[in-house]
């Protein structure tokens, strides 16, 4: 793909990427909101389990 480079290791694993925001930011924006999403999720079975211990 055009205009994304990895950052490759010294064993030559890929660790990380860069895209350009001008021709990806749309995808990256939908891709962050899911990442978002989802961490928020579990936080929030934490929360849920934490309060059922409490309660039971």
């Amino acid at each position: 793909m055009k205009l994304i480079n990895f950052v490759i290791n010294e064993k030559g694993e890929k660790k990380a990427v860069l895209i350009d925001l001008e021709q990806w930011g749309e995808l990256w924006e939908d891709f962050f909101d899911i990442l978002v999403s989802r961490s928020r999720e579990d936080e929030l079975k934490q929360e849920l389990e934490t309060e059922s211990k409490l309660d039971g």
